[in-house]
């Protein structure tokens, strides 16, 4: 078992991971025997182009998809193992997402939107509201708590996002193209928000992107060409090991 400089076991261990899609006749092996450890508190970058088999690392991770060999083990947990209902609850206690479309309820306010999954955890509205000021106020958007996602811009509502991703404070934050809909400037606005707020409580980063300068803000950048990890290159010598 790899332990990281901290003592602490490594929060992802990936072993062996392997997907294959069945396309008519076809076998198309979109991961093949990926084996990778992140650790608590590390921003790990994705990187890849269009069809790498970036985002599926990033499913399978997240147990969106299942694998079709190997294990993903969060918390030390197989992830990959278990049932729906076990995996639904273990999201909701453990995981956060951001996503590229932003995925805000449209009928609901950015007050709302934040507070939404903090419902699903039985905390009160005073409390569900209170945390939720203060993240629309750590994003900048203290005055728009009453806003709609239609009354927002584009980097508004993942500002939005970024907020609800971190309500609940979860461990790991998978953080699918976030930027991919942003103009340069608030790209880079988002990317050291997310980096900021995962900071402060040492939560853990996974983001795919296909974008080289973005992975520039990334303790490690993970290379996927064709389904394998082609290299790794340590930014930040504290995830280097």
């Amino acid at each position: 078992m790899k332990v990281n400089e901290d003592g602490n076991r490594p929060i992802i261990e990936i072993t062996d991971l392997r997907k294959v899609y069945r396309i008519g006749g076809e076998r198309v092996v979109a991961l093949g025997g990926i084996n990778l450890t992140i650790g608590r508190g590390e921003f790990c970058c994705l990187l890849g182009t269009s069809g790498s088999g970036k985002s599926t690392l990033l499913n399978l991770m997240a147990g969106l998809e299942k694998p079709t060999r190997g294990t993903v083990r969060i918390r030390g947990q197989a992830v990959s193992g278990m049932s729906e209902k076990r995996l639904a609850r273990f999201r909701q206690e453990h995981l956060g997402f951001i996503f590229q479309s932003y995925n805000l309820l449209p009928a609901l306010s950015a007050l709302e939107n934040v507070a939404l999954p903090l419902t699903f955890k039985g905390i009160s509205r005073p409390a569900r509201e209170k945390r939720a000021r203060k993240l629309l106020a750590a994003v900048g958007l203290a005055s728009h708590e009453k806003h709609k996602p239609s009354q927002m811009s584009g980097g508004q509502q993942q500002r939005v996002g970024i907020a609800r991703a971190f309500a609940a404070k979860p461990e790991i934050i998978f953080a699918d193209e976030p930027t991919g809909n942003l103009d340069s400037k608030t790209t880079l606005e988002v990317l050291e928000l997310m980096k900021s707020l995962a900071r402060r409580n040492r939560q853990t980063i996974v983001m795919v992107t296909h974008d080289n300068e973005i992975a520039r803000y990334a303790d490690r950048v993970v290379r996927i060409i064709d389904g394998g990890i082609r290299e790794i290159i340590v930014q930040n010598e504290a995830f280097g090991g």
